[in-house]
């Protein structure tokens, strides 16, 4: 079952950010994620959203997405993203339908 990651950031330092964005695709492509949108402007249909940014990936499954997300690789990088921005994010389980 496909599985999603929404992350929602707010920068708190955006060269810290920068560096992470920089080598985030090289290290994304090695597992087995689509990158689906990355938006600093989405458009607020309802409620409150005190975020600068989302990101949404898919994976085909899980274990997929957590693969990426405690991977070593993942994890050097994320230094600069925890160092640039507040971050929020969800595992999303997809609909079997």
């Amino acid at each position: 079952m496909t599985a999603y990651v929404l992350a929602q950031l707010r920068f708190t330092d955006r060269a810290a950010y920068n560096r992470y964005q920089t080598g985030f695709m090289e290290v994304f492509r090695r597992f087995e994620g689509r990158l689906l949108a990355a938006d600093e402007r989405p458009a607020v249909l309802e409620g409150e959203w005190q975020r600068d940014k989302v990101v949404l990936m898919a994976f085909p499954d899980e274990a997929a997405a957590r693969r990426f997300a405690e991977s070593p690789e993942y994890q050097a990088i994320s230094v600069d993203r925890r160092a640039g921005a507040d971050t929020l994010s969800l595992l999303v389980h997809g609909l079997d339908i």
